[in-house]
C-alpha cells in the first residue's frame, strides 16, 4: 500500500513539472534564437522538448523558425552543400505544416510555412517553383484574417510581389501569378514597417521596392533611418552596410 500511494504522488507530481521543462526549454531556445543568435543551440533545445509532446504548437513553430535560421546561413557552394541546405527548408516546412494542424486558429504557423516555402521556392528558383509561391501568398492570406496586424505576414507578402514583378504580367499571367504588383507590394512593405517600425530588413526591402520603382526621396527615407535602429537580427550588421551602399549609390 506504502509503495501504491508513493507511485500515485510520482504520477501526479509529473505532469506539472514536464509541463514546466517545456517551458522552460522555449525560453532558453528563444534567447538563443533572439537575442545570442546561436541557432544550433536553440534548435537543440526545441527537439528536446519536441521529444516531450510531439505535438505542442509553440515547440512546433519554432522547429521550423531555427531550421531556417540554420538553412540560411549554411554554404551552398557544392551540389552537397545545397542538398543539406533544401533539407533544412523542407524540415522548416514539415515542422511548420504540422503547426498548421496542431493550432490552425493561430497565424504563427501560417507564418512559418509561408516562410519555409518561400525559402524553397527561392532556393529552385521561383519560375521552377510556382506551387510553392501559390502556397506562400495563400498563407499569407490566411494568417492576415488570423492576425490583421500581424507584421511578419505583411512583409513576406510585400516581398512575394516584388520578387514576382521581376518578370512582367504577360509572362506571370498564364502561369496563375498575375495577381503579383507593385503597388501591392509598396503597400505591404509600408503596413509592415508601420507595425514593426525598429526592424531593419523591413525598411532595407522596402527601400529597395522604391527604388526600383523610382521613387528615390522614399527610399532614402527609409535608408536613412536604418543606421541609428538596435540591432534585433544576427544579419542586421550587413543589413545596415547593404542600406549604407545603396543609400550612397542613389544620392550620387
Amino acid at each position: 500500500m506504502k509503495y501504491a500511494v508513493l507511485f500515485i504522488v510520482i504520477l501526479f507530481c509529473a505532469s506539472p513539472l514536464s509541463s514546466q521543462s517545456i517551458t522552460d526549454l522555449i525560453s532558453e531556445a528563444d534567447n538563443f534564437s533572439t537575442v545570442t543568435f546561436e541557432n544550433q543551440k536553440a534548435l537543440d533545445k526545441l527537439l528536446q522538448a519536441e521529444k516531450m509532446d510531439q505535438k505542442n504548437f509553440n515547440v512546433l513553430w519554432r522547429l521550423s523558425r531555427s531550421y531556417v535560421d540554420i538553412g540560411e546561413h549554411l554554404p551552398n557552394k557544392t551540389d552537397a552543400e545545397k542538398e543539406k541546405q533544401l533539407e533544412y527548408y523542407q524540415k522548416a516546412f514539415d515542422y511548420a505544416d504540422k503547426a498548421v494542424k496542431a493550432k490552425p486558429d493561430s497565424a504563427n504557423g501560417y507564418i512559418r510555412r509561408a516562410i519555409a516555402n518561400g525559402r524553397v521556392a527561392l532556393f529552385k528558383g521561383v519560375w521552377s517553383a510556382i506551387d510553392f509561391v501559390k502556397q506562400v501568398k495563400a498563407d499569407c492570406e490566411k494568417a492576415l484574417s488570423i492576425d490583421p496586424n500581424n507584421a511578419t505576414a505583411y512583409y513576406i507578402f510585400g516581398r512575394t510581389h516584388a520578387k514576382l514583378c521581376e518578370k512582367s504580367k504577360m509572362i506571370r499571367w498564364p502561369l496563375g501569378l498575375g495577381w503579383a504588383n507593385m503597388d501591392e507590394s509598396l503597400k505591404y512593405y509600408d503596413k509592415a514597417v508601420a507595425l514593426r517600425p525598429a526592424f531593419i530588413l523591413y525598411r532595407l526591402d522596402a527601400a529597395r521596392a522604391y527604388n526600383e520603382e523610382d521613387n528615390i526621396t522614399k527610399a532614402k527615407e527609409f535608408l536613412v533611418s536604418i543606421s541609428a535602429l538596435p540591432k534585433q537580427d544576427e544579419d542586421d550588421d550587413q543589413y545596415k552596410r547593404e542600406a549604407k551602399e545603396l543609400l550612397e549609390k542613389i544620392s550620387k
